[in-house]
């Protein structure tokens, strides 16, 4: 992408949401445009990718709060007929720009640093001519998701993720060049990637022409990545999901993202993890919760009952006299920490009542009542709706 084109393109538009769209709204945005337009889901539709391409480009500069800061500033400050025509800078000209001046891409593109707005105006305008070395273009990052089993979550787990993104190309190993050959550093610029040029009391930098502002020239492309040491391509990622991860939780990849530009680094992957819910088991932070049905008799006698945990069953004692509802903690059962140890399970006892009793058990039953209530035991006692 061209540097002009950089600052004219809409993200937001692209994502379908609103200059003034919370991060929340963004990544949902992008989050149905990616699913609708992967490759996966399209094969062999080429207006598909290209459109999934540029939705992931604009979220990796939405979704970043200081790309994304850059790229309204940056449109704000060209807003308005701000931007030129021709491109370029002169002083003195009507607005201050000519056709002789790229501006780069200011959020760290092909023909910039990775700086953004604050690099573009340092390198712009710099007394005494000072050269400054253009650095590698970073892949974006990539984000991606995965759901989880209750109990996966809890204990971690290793999953495999398949995605399609930029990778570096496995024929010339990112470098852009036909293999066996190198890039070499660029004669007219040195290396730097800017020319420097004096205006009057300034030292103006611009991005050299004939290396596109890399520092390097490729006489002799790579056939598959056609020099840029980029493909798009498949691949299959182990991702070791730690102990006690959350729903919603993002996990990050250092370097697993898109690749960089002519062997730059790559971008970061970002996982972000779904769990599904347990049918025995909830969570409170490291806590494991659940529910204990239990007997009237065993609340007023008191019992000891297996209960399940994340590694086997342990059993748990009920003491006589136990409120329906209690809580009974067992302590180091819960979710494990990062740092070592665990939390603890949470039981909690409910009560269950019978539907229906055969005729020996009602009696039972009754015979119990009546020496409840001789014995003076009132479980209304006390209680305000007396």
């Amino acid at each position: 992408m061209s540097q002009r084109e950089w600052i004219e393109k809409d993200f937001y538009k692209e994502l379908g949401v609103s200059s003034g769209a919370s991060p929340d709204e963004i990544k949902k945005a992008y989050r149905k445009l990616a699913r609708d337009l992967h490759p996966d889901a399209n094969p062999g539709d080429t207006k598909a990718e290209e459109r999934f391409k540029t939705v992931s480009e604009a979220h990796a500069v939405l979704s970043d709060p200081a790309k994304r800061k850059e790229y309204d500033e940056t449109r704000k400050l060209f807003a308005g007929g701000g931007y030129p025509r021709g491109g370029g800078f002169t002083p003195g000209a009507p607005g201050g720009f000519s056709q002789d001046f790229n501006i780069g891409d200011i959020f760290g593109g092909a023909n910039a640093g990775d700086g953004g707005l604050g690099d573009l105006l340092g390198g712009l305008f710099n007394r005494g001519g000072t050269r400054t070395t253009s650095r590698p273009r970073r892949g974006a990052d990539v984000e991606t998701e995965t759901t989880l089993g209750f109990r996966e979550a809890a204990q971690g787990v290793t999953v495999p993720l398949r995605m399609t993104s930029p990778s570096p190309c496995t024929t010339c190993h990112g470098s852009g060049a036909k293999p066996g050959t190198s890039p070499r550093v660029c004669p007219h610029c040195n290396g730097t990637g800017v020319i420097s040029r004096n205006q009057g009391a300034f030292g103006f930098s611009e991005p050299c022409d004939d290396c596109r502002g890399t520092g390097s020239i490729i006489d002799d492309p790579c056939v598959d990545c056609h020099g840029s040491g980029i493909q798009n391509r498949t691949r299959t990622i182990t991702v070791r999901i730690p102990p006690g991860v959350s729903d919603g939780q993002r996990i990050r990849l250092a370097g697993q993202g898109e690749a960089g530009l002519r062997g730059a680094p790559s971008g970061d992957l970002f996982v972000s993890v779904h769990v599904s819910q347990d049918k025995v088991f909830g969570r409170n932070g490291d806590d494991l919760t659940l529910v204990l049905p239990v007997s009237y008799s065993e609340l007023v006698l008191g019992t000891t009952v297996s209960v399940p945990t994340l590694e086997g069953r342990v059993g748990v004692k009920v003491p006589p006299g136990t409120a329906d509802g209690r809580i009974l903690r067992v302590r180091g059962r819960g979710v494990p920490k990062r740092g070592g140890g665990a939390g603890d399970l949470l039981v909690t006892v409910k009560v269950a009542v019978p539907q229906k009793l055969d005729d020996n058990a009602a009696e039972a039953l009754r015979r119990f009542a009546e020496a409840e209530k001789a014995s003076g035991f009132d479980p209304r006692a006390g209680w305000a709706g007396a």
